[in-house]
């Protein structure tokens, strides 16, 4: 079981790592522009706020996906694999279509909820426009790779991560360096790194899964109480991301509110959140994969063995993470930083720092496991009371005393309650199904 999980688990920490090695070679380019490297570096931070707000709510399809698939998988119920993977592809085509015939409505909202002077906010224009068109890759690959992880193959999906985001340096390279495009490159780059992803993908299902075409049926795919199941579960794990995206983007816009030094400072600091959620993040998929399969299979045993190794290797890791934080955090720091202000200014809260892989830990590897469950309403559940019953009070009690201390601690509150509630609800909303 061990060997299970790693080999779930390990692919898709490295996939993760490959995303924020794309970002630093884009912020590299740019920055070394000759002209207007500021004006470009703010383009395309601007456009990928953007662009995360959106895919991140599209994130919904790659779990439910993940979830229903390894149910099947667990089965072995080759006809529903294949109606699943139908479902989540006819979703992602439809919202992909979606957001191309609202893409300037969606930039009016977004530039006006967004704030950059008018030369940003030209060259984030011409990004946005740009990268819009690579919608139907980016969410299609989110449905393709639900699936794989489903059907128990994280080589796969590390496969099209690397080399899209890989092809995607090159693409920017080229057009960067050699063809003398500047922000915009980086969108364009963007757009063919992803449909040659998405092509790779289709080219990978049909390599080694061609055999399940045969189960396919048009109107077994729109049975109504099928997909009934499929849209409730996908509409659950929606409005958790909408909770979890409205308390990092509230974390943020209350930092800069308390000032430009504590939003660098709060920033800088979030990155050891990121850093941590990276192999939590690979865990939660082998969870999503192993606890699918084993409800699929009705096997209570192999279900709970799962859950209780995985808590371990979580716990495991959220040790260490803590070991390294603690004798490392300094030097960490200076990594991401060299600015003074915000390095003196950091040392009153890199104790919330070090606070942070034992207080998050649950909260992944749970996702996880509901979502493998599909148990998604007590996944929802647990994120919308701890948003609005936990976070939103506490931060608005705790800030005024506490300034940005106070902040912090309405955070891990939010963290910590997400993991105890879904510990909590666990009985009910997950292993009452193995009965």
């Amino acid at each position: 079981m061990n060997k299970r999980i790693l080999n779930l688990a390990v692919p898709n920490i490295i996939s993760n790592i490959t995303v924020p090695l794309l970002s630093m070679v884009d912020m590299s380019l740019v920055g070394h522009l000759e002209t207007n490297s500021k004006l470009h570096i703010g383009a395309i931070s601007l456009g990928t706020m953007i662009f995360n707000f959106i895919y991140w709510g599209f994130s919904f399809l790659r779990m439910g996906t993940s979830g229903f698939t390894a149910q099947a998988y667990g089965k072995n119920n080759h006809r529903e694999s294949m109606l699943t993977l139908s479902r989540a592809v006819a979703v992602a085509i439809g919202g992909a279509l979606l957001l191309i015939i609202l893409q300037r409505p969606i930039a009016q909202l977004a530039f006006l909820l967004l704030e950059g002077s008018p030369e940003v906010e030209t060259l984030a224009r011409q990004y946005y426009f740009i990268r819009i068109w690579a919608a139907p890759a980016t969410i299609g690959l989110y449905a393709l790779t639900g699936w794989f992880i489903g059907m128990q193959n994280a080589r796969i999906p590390m496969i099209l991560a690397i080399v899209v985001n890989l092809l995607n340096i090159g693409f920017n390279v080229l057009l960067i360096r050699y063809f003398g495009m500047e922000s915009d490159g980086v969108a364009l780059g963007t757009v063919i790194a992803q449909y040659c992803g998405i092509i790779l993908g289709i080219f990978l299902f049909f390599r080694y899964h061609r055999n399940l075409l045969k189960y396919w049926s048009y109107r077994a795919m729109v049975e109504l109480k099928a997909l009934r199941l499929f849209f409730s579960v996908n509409k659950d794990i929606f409005l958790r991301t909408i909770c979890l995206i409205f308390v990092m983007s509230f974390f943020t816009a209350q930092s800069a509110d308390i000032g430009n030094t504590t939003l660098a400072v709060n920033s800088v600091q979030l990155q050891f959140f990121m850093f941590f959620s990276f192999v939590m993040d690979g865990f939660a998929y082998a969870a999503e994969a192993l606890t699918g399969r084993y409800m699929g299979q009705g096997s209570r045993k192999r279900f709970h063995r799962a859950v209780a190794l995985l808590f371990r290797w979580g716990t495991g890791f959220a040790l260490l993470f803590t070991a390294a934080y603690v004798l490392l955090g300094d030097q960490i720091l200076l990594l991401l930083t060299d600015n003074e202000d915000v390095l003196g200014a950091s040392n009153q809260y890199i104790y919330w720092v070090y606070s942070i892989p034992l207080i998050t830990f649950a909260a992944f590897l749970w996702d996880g496991i509901y979502i493998g469950a599909t148990a998604s309403r007590g996944m929802r559940n647990a994120m919308l009371i701890s948003t609005l019953v936990i976070f939103l009070p506490g931060y608005y009690l705790l800030v005024g005393p506490l300034g940005n201390h106070g902040l912090w601690l309405a955070f891990m509150l939010f963290q910590a309650s997400r993991g105890l509630l879904q510990t909590l609800l666990s009985r009910h909303a997950v292993f009452k199904k193995l009965h």
